[in-house]
């Protein structure tokens, strides 16, 4: 008698352990490590699924008590048990269960039916046909002869024009099957993406930069296969072309590769670029895909289809049976950091994957993290520059719009003078204009509208939100107080919170520009499967002279024609209650401000803001990111923040609020018990920043500390806390690590 060790399919962390089943005579030779079973579980012994992590002789309880696998659904390819393997990791290092994992990065295993297409079939000689046919006619079986006279002429008919253009009725079509007339076959139709060819694509000759760039790259996976690179280079310097050249070298050699983007549009206009280099062994993955396309492309891949599959988080993994490479382009971007457990980060998990199947990994950013700028220049992964614009484009020139002395403008703080001339100079000369309005950040912070100063925590330099009845709040050590009637610093008393969106600036568009042509892209407009593409490609192909958006237009789109961007409230992401606040304003304003300028015609980037002097506008302002990284480095060194220190933050979430708070004091008080040698700061417990959803509550504890041991040995004893507690069984614990 054979048992297998079973992961089963159930969120719970109490339960997140293997149980064991025994193996049925009749399953002996299909239940094998990486089967996917459904098996008994519970008193009721109601049906689950679950995954077979090993198989033995032993037993772990008296055989009489074990329960028996009722059936096997299907079994894991080797890649899909590699991919076993990293949820394993991710299971460990983000602390979530094992399901939840599994479920990660085996999605396609989420049942989605294949869509099937079928054809009738005649199945008998025409003489038989025929014969037969003069028996229905003598029936008067209409619907019968109908079909067999068009079979006889045709041999094969697809079922639609059988049901649809002649009439006849699937019973009818049975029939004639039972009776041996005619076969149905069935094949299988992959429901692969259409992709409108709504960008340019032309072939591209690579420059001295990028040929360097790529030789660098081959010669380090020549030495090491799963070696790391990041490329850092200027908006508009080619890093795509640069992606396309590795990748033919990988598939050359008879590998496949996976290319990660930020954003769903970013999918599809550099998609076409790699279509016509590797002759549509393309593909890709996103959000929007319904279950049964998304289960065609891992097919496909696993049955070695394709060579490259492109997409956000989710692609990463896509079962591809030698993988190759894996690049993430604009890695800076939040969007690779999962927001539900398990709250892993693509970057982290992409190195894992890398190491397990020695393929390499290629980050490429104009404003790379902060994480990644760190290992590269203490020399952890290799870093090449690109410095220079690819073509005949040059930097936009850039210009930093004060507007605490804009109030009298036509336009507000929002559309400032400077702005609403250099938008008719364009209009007039037949060029596009992009307005970009940087909303991060904006709900219930606080700024003077006269001197631009934002309310901030005094203990952890992150901004306070305000929440009802006038409170601010830190959504980091829990620090409170009311909202002045005047701005500490100026004594002003206008202290606002910033609500325009993209509607009101459209609106504000069209009073002052009527004869403009104007399109606005946010959550509204893309809402649907081609919503955002169909505004982009209206806009590429100049049915609209502004484009007014949030951060979906600055995420690596390429207009030629766009010569004018404007940042509209440039500063308000800098008072998101994180300490990433300036990193993410800088790289949003050096990305928006690499949308101008990029054919070939000089660019003009206007920078609106109420905190001129701030270094990441300035920084900004100026394409300098060497510069931001040491000003920002101050700060991470002197708080204690990644990737200067380490930071472990423990995300609890409870139905019931009160148990959540007092689990969570349970909490800081153990942490503050096992303290070692190397002290941590710890912080909270504290509401998130958004202390409900879906009626459950949620809090947050952050621990800070000088290197990961610390936080390591103090999650493994709190992990061990937590599982003989009864008291946290209804409460849901995750982690989120920077270490």
């Amino acid at each position: 008698m054979r048992y297998a060790d079973v992961a089963v399919d159930i969120t719970a962390k109490a339960l997140d352990r293997p149980f064991q089943y025994r193996i049925p005579e009749e399953l002996e030779a299909e239940v094998e490590e990486g089967a996917i079973v459904e098996a008994p579980f519970g008193n009721g012994n109601r049906t689950i699924t679950g995954y077979v992590l090993s198989v033995s002789g032993q037993p772990k309880l008296a055989p009489e008590k074990i329960k028996p696998i009722r059936a096997v659904v299907t079994r894991l390819s080797d890649e899909e048990m590699r991919l076993t393997a990293l949820a394993v990791w991710i299971r460990d290092r983000y602390g979530s269960s094992l399901a939840a994992a599994l479920r990660v990065v085996l999605p396609a295993r989420k049942k989605a039916a294949a869509k099937l297409k079928r054809v009738v079939c005649l199945a008998v000689t025409k003489e038989d046909a025929v014969s037969a046919m003069g028996e229905m006619q003598k029936r008067r079986q209409t619907a019968r002869l109908r079909l067999m006279e068009a079979l006889v002429q045709e041999e094969k008919l697809p079922m639609e024009v059988c049901t649809g253009k002649l009439h006849v009725t699937p019973a009818v079509i049975r029939a004639l099957a039972a009776k041996g007339l005619v076969r149905i076959e069935r094949t299988r139709v992959y429901r692969n993406p259409v992709l409108p060819e709504a960008f340019s694509h032309a072939a591209v000759t690579l420059n001295g930069e990028q040929e360097q760039a790529v030789s660098r790259i081959l010669a380090g996976m020549q030495e090491r296969p799963d070696s790391r690179f990041l490329i850092q280079g200027v908006t508009g310097s080619g890093k795509t072309e640069v992606y396309i050249e590795l990748i033919a070298h990988v598939v050359a050699a008879g590998k496949q590769a996976i290319v990660l983007i930020p954003e769903i549009a970013l999918t599809y206009q550099t998609l076409m670029r790699f279509y016509h280099r590797f002759s549509g062994r393309v593909s890709v993955i996103h959000s929007r895909m319904s279950a049964g396309e998304k289960q065609d492309q891992f097919d496909r891949a696993a049955q070695g289809d394709l060579d490259v599959m492109i997409g956000p988080r989710s692609a990463l993994f896509t079962p591809f049976p030698n993988l190759g490479m894996i690049v993430i382009d604009e890695e800076h971007e939040e969007s690779y950091r999962s927001e539900q457990s398990p709250r892993y980060h693509a970057r982290e998990v992409a190195f894992r994957r890398g190491t397990l199947e020695g393929a390499c990994v290629v980050l490429g950013s104009a404003t790379p993290s902060m994480e990644a700028s760190y290992a590269a220049r203490n020399h952890e992964i290799g870093l090449v520059r690109l410095e220079n614009r690819a073509g005949s484009g040059s930097l936009p020139k850039t210009r930093i719009v004060d507007l605490r002395g804009e109030i009298s403008s036509p336009g507000g703080m929002i559309l400032s003078k400077s702005l609403l001339e250099a938008m008719g100079a364009a209009l007039k000369h037949k060029e596009q204009v992009m307005l970009f309005l940087n909303r991060r950040g904006y709900s219930g912070s606080v700024v003077c509208a006269s001197c631009g100063h934002a309310l901030r925590c005094p203990h952890c330099d992150v901004s306070l939100t305000l929440h009802t009845g006038g409170k601010l709040v830190c959504h980091y050590c829990g620090y409170t107080q009311q909202m002045p009637d005047a701005c500490p610093e100026c004594g002003s008393r206008y202290l606002r919170t910033f609500r325009y969106g993209t509607q009101q600036v459209e609106a504000m568009v069209g009073q002052i520009f009527p004869e403009a042509r104007v399109l606005r892209l946010d959550k509204d407009t893309a809402a649907g499967k081609d919503g955002e593409l169909n505004v982009l490609s209206a806009f590429a192909s100049h049915e609209a002279d502004i484009l007014i958006g949030t951060q979906m237009i600055v995420k690596g789109h390429d207009f030629p024609d766009v010569t004018l961007m404007g940042i509209l409230m440039a500063d308000l992401s800098l008072n998101i209650p994180d300490y990433t606040a300036s990193e993410r304003t800088f790289q949003l304003l050096t990305q928006a401000a690499g949308r101008a300028g990029r054919a070939g015609k000089e660019g003009l980037v206007l920078i609106q803001t109420c905190m001129p002097e701030h270094y990441a506008v300035r920084c900004a302002a100026a394409q300098d990111y060497d510069a931001f990284y040491e000003r920002e480095m101050e700060f991470r060194q002197g708080a204690g923040y990644p990737p200067a220190g380490a930071l472990l933050a423990i995300h609890m979430s409870c139905p019931d609020q009160e148990h959540l708070k007092l689990g969570a004091g349970y909490v800081r008080k153990f942490l503050e018990k096992v303290q070692g040698s190397e002290p941590a700061v710890i912080l909270g417990p504290v509401d998130e920043a958004v202390a409900r959803i879906a009626d459950v509550w949620r809090m947050v504890i952050y621990m800070k500390a000088g290197t990961g041991a610390a936080l390591r040995r103090a999650r493994g004893w709190l992990e061990k806390y937590i599982a003989i507690n009864e008291g946290f069984a209804n409460i849901e614990i995750t982690y989120e690590t920077t270490i």
